[in-house]
């Protein structure tokens, strides 16, 4: 835990930050639930946990945020690092309690407000903290210098010419149609995605561009609570692609980068009406509209035969609302598809999300425990291969898959895509003459 060296606690910081967030919302949903229960049975952590009421999402609203608005923000230390407990190592986020809330109560917003608090003193995940250094001091979650990145989309483009011809990876291409944003964990850690989407553009022709600034499409200063940062993060994305004069912003198969891109990162880098200034696009609905439109065709001996299921990311599907097309896009890659139960919106989160993977050591034993529904919920599928169009659910699924030996692969959709579609004539590369 981040705790600045034990300063004081600032009760006056907290009163302004109750003050700020003290609007007819947040009054509300604090006075009208009911303790009916019903959200408590929609949490995986509740579930995982032998159904400890401690961990109904009623309960961590009103042991966190609700106690320090009735305390009138006279807290002390001990009562902030036992929310953190609750409000980082409980909670991802997810929204799933809300659709279950007979009043619609966002449990996640109030979730957030008590980490931002939290973050004002100090009181943060150290993973989050050092996330939330590298943002500031280079732009994106890993620390890669700009000389870097674009290195690595050269070196990308170098490798993968030899597989496609007429095959580049652009940067700050201006006018392009598409302006293509990534997990910063693709270029430091796994290259090929940047190479497997440079397939799938080349091949659908697509107008596109990668940024040179702002191409860390995630925003993990969100889930630490510090609201001007994680402004900050996106207003880099959405800056540089109206300097670029690009059409559309595309995001990678990342679940909350799409959530702060579309929805809650037009607010927090200052746009009142809420809306991007630049359109965004996920790359669950530009793949399908690829496939649908017959940009990318694929070939029907090489659509996956074993069986496969499909993990909807919370803020790709709940939160995104592209449960549907990414379902669409399953019918043209796999002969045999399973739905975990329950799917779509109601499916549950797999547990790695609300930045819950990088906050590291301290919290993957509740991960792995908590996780246990999902698990479940992979096996009772008798799927032999799980489609996670999202890197927190990439890695989180992994990592299940050994703690309970599910015995399956988990593969994004570029993974697929690029394995079986159809290469055009035109972009095969040429015979190399064995003789010469």
């Amino acid at each position: 835990m981040n705790d600045e060296l034990q300063k004081p606690i600032n009760t006056g910081k907290i009163r302004e930050l109750l003050d700020i967030n003290d609007g007819a919302r947040i009054r509300t949903w604090l006075s009208i639930c009911s303790r009916c229960g019903l959200c408590a049975e929609s949490c995986f952590f509740y579930l995982a946990n032998d159904k400890n009421p401690q961990l109904s999402p009623a309960y961590k609203v009103k042991a966190t945020l609700g106690e320090l608005y009735r305390r009138k923000g006279n807290v002390d230390r001990e009562f902030l690092e036992k929310s953190y407990q609750i409000i980082w190592g409980e909670c991802t986020t997810c929204k799933r309690c809300s659709l279950y809330c007979p009043f619609g109560i966002d449990i996640a917003t109030m979730i957030s407000t008590m980490r931002s608090i939290c973050h004002s003193q100090g009181i943060v995940p150290e993973g989050l903290t050092r996330t939330s250094d590298n943002y500031r001091d280079t732009g994106n979650q890993m620390g890669m210098s700009t000389e870097d990145f674009i290195d690595t989309c050269s070196w990308m483009a170098e490798e993968t010419a030899d597989e496609m011809s007429g095959l580049e990876i652009p940067v700050d291409k201006a006018g392009a149609r598409l302006m293509y944003t990534v997990n910063a964990r693709e270029p430091m850690y796994y290259p090929q995605d940047i190479a497997m989407a440079a397939k799938i553009f080349t091949v659908a022709e697509e107008d596109w561009t990668m940024p040179s600034t702002g191409w860390d499409c995630t925003n993990l200063a969100m889930f630490a609570g510090n609201r001007a940062l994680a402004g900050q993060v996106v207003k880099n994305m959405y800056d540089k692609a109206i300097e670029l004069g690009v059409q559309q912003i595309a995001i990678t198969e990342c679940g909350h980068a799409y959530r702060s891109a579309q929805f809650e990162g037009p607010y927090m880098a200052g746009y009142r009406d809420g809306k991007p200034p630049v359109p965004i696009i996920h790359s669950v609905k530009l793949f399908y509209e690829y496939l649908r439109d017959g940009r990318i065709k694929i070939d029907p001996n090489k659509m996956l035969t074993e069986p496969v299921t499909f993990q909807d990311p919370c803020n790709v599907s709940r939160n995104g609302g592209l449960w549907e097309e990414a379902r669409e896009m399953i019918k043209y890659l796999v002969k045999d598809f399973r739905d975990m139960s329950p799917n779509r919106d109601y499916n549950h989160c797999c547990g790695g999300g609300g930045g819950f993977i990088p906050m590291g050591a301290e919290f993957k034993k509740r991960r792995m425990t908590s996780g246990k529904i999902k698990a479940d919920q992979i096996r009772q599928t008798g799927a032999k291969i799980v489609i996670a169009p999202c890197h927190n659910c990439f890695d989180q699924i992994r990592d299940l898959d050994k703690e309970y030996n599910l015995g399956i692969k988990v593969l994004s959709f570029k993974e697929i895509i690029t394995e079986s579609m159809i290469i055009p004539d035109k972009f095969k590369p040429a015979e190399v003459d064995e003789k010469e």
